[in-house]
């Protein structure tokens, strides 16, 4: 019979996973699925994507929630701590010594050339996350066809994420009446067969061993009220103490909203965000803020981590005392109020999100989502693919279709070498994911060093 990890344990898989889920919500979520379904048998394929579709419809970040969802679902509240905060903390530290490194000496060719060739592992890696879970998600056609209309309204239409998750649920709720053999999870089965298959997590729900997955109103109630204190006491704090023009309460004030709002992750919420800390703040300059991107897309954790960059930048240029230790505290201060609603969402969530996982419904307007995510992933890869194999992408507007555009002239050669051998190590060596990350960075090293 499976058995749950010991605490211990999983908390060191934890610590893992925060120091090598480089990729974005793509590349992240496939590689958990990898190591927690596939490997460790932790979790069954179909609980893991009901996981993750309660995840997509919440704000925030998707990946790190989903990773504090299984980490709840296995030793409760401190196992939902232990996974979010170490997919957090290692990609954090790494972004604070980016930022340090950025002001003060702006560029650094070394970090450039590494980062060069960790991008080429990171394509490969959410390449093979499209071919993965796709495979799981499309049930039938019609599923086939939900992840193709996702993506065109992404990509061609640009229609917000949200509302492309709306009309995929939508479509799973009505499918599951009219159709539904169509409207299935992949592998969806009770917590019964799936323990039989050797999954701990469901082994344990069925064998009663998991209470805290069932709540009362009173508890979501106390749940609600704890996180909301962690999250906004802070807050309020720093205004009685500095006021409200202070650039610190300013900043968690507005992060606090963004924290609320960022429906579809980071890439969702940029252009608003950019605007507001570039034009109506000052915080930095759009270079500035695109080059924030660039750190986050290629350090581990989620990619809203831009945020900590920017939140470094507002406090090192206007606090008014020492720039680097002002640059900490709104670093520390942005990550807070960013992260924080995101265990709130889950701790409060989650036991209402496993009750209704048996209703036949609600599989069907996830399992729709499931669908929908892989044209999110696919739209994510192109969008990263064209950026890292291109020095030039045009956005060309005619009406209601946008189309990213590459121009060919800029292809850069050696990106695309070391993408297509890190595909080849990935997919057909089967290297680990920290050494594919270790070798391409080396690779990035000597392309980069001999001019290619």
């Amino acid at each position: 019979m499976a058995t749950l990890p010991t605490f211990g344990e999983a908390f060191r898989v934890w610590a893992y996973i925060g120091c090598i889920n480089f990729g974005g919500p793509a590349g992240q979520i496939a590689m958990m699925h990898k190591m927690l379904v596939d490997e460790k048998k932790w979790i069954s394929d179909a609980r893991y994507f009901h996981a993750l579709n309660y995840c997509m419809l919440l704000p925030g970040p998707e990946a790190q929630q989903l990773a504090t969802y299984v980490g709840w679902l296995m030793h409760g509240v401190r196992g939902g701590l232990a996974a979010g905060l170490m997919f957090i903390l290692p990609g954090a530290l790494v972004m604070l010594g980016l930022s340090v490194l950025y002001v003060l000496y702006a560029d650094v060719p070394l970090v450039e050339d590494l980062f060069f060739g960790i991008k080429a592992a990171v394509l490969a890696i959410v390449i093979e996350a499209i071919l993965r879970i796709s495979r799981r998600a499309f049930t039938g056609p019609v599923m086939t066809i939900i992840a193709a209309a996702a993506f065109v309204a992404l990509f061609v239409f640009n229609v917000a994420f949200p509302l492309v998750v709306l009309f995929a649920a939508l479509a799973g709720f009505v499918g599951a009446y009219l159709a539904p053999s169509q409207f299935r999870a992949h592998g969806h089965a009770s917590t019964a067969a799936a323990a039989g298959q050797g999954f701990a997590v469901d082994a344990a729900l069925d064998a009663g061993l998991l209470a805290h997955t069932r709540t009362t109103l009173g508890k979501t109630f106390s749940t609600i009220l704890t996180w909301l204190a962690i999250w906004l006491l802070p807050v309020g704090a720093l205004l009685l103490l500095l006021g409200p023009e202070n650039v610190f309460v300013v900043m968690a004030t507005f992060f606090s909203k963004m924290s609320v709002v960022t429906f579809g992750g980071a890439y969702a919420v940029l252009a608003y965000v950019a605007q507001e800390a570039v034009t109506t703040y000052q915080w930095l300059t759009a270079p500035e803020m695109l080059d924030g991107l660039a750190l986050a897309e290629t350090t581990p954790g989620p990619l809203i981590l831009v945020l900590q960059h920017v939140g470094f930048l507002a406090g090192y240029r206007q606090a008014g005392f020492d720039p680097l230790l002002a640059g900490i505290l709104g670093a520390s201060i942005t990550l807070w109020v960013t992260f924080a609603p995101s265990f709130l969402w889950i701790f409060a969530g989650a036991p209402y999100a496993e009750r209704l996982r048996e209703n036949r419904v609600l599989s069907g307007a996830l399992a729709a989502i499931t669908a929908a995510v892989v044209g999110v992933i696919l739209n994510l890869a192109i969008w990263f693919a064209l950026h890292v194999l291109f020095a030039k992408v045009d956005i060309v507007q005619s009406g209601a279709i946008q189309l990213h555009v590459p121009d060919p002239t800029t292809l850069n050669a050696g990106a695309l070498l070391l993408t297509v051998l890190a595909a080849v190590t990935l997919m057909g060596l089967r290297v680990p994911v920290p050494v594919l990350l270790i070798l391409s960075a080396a690779g990035g090293l000597l392309i980069r060093g001999s001019g290619f």
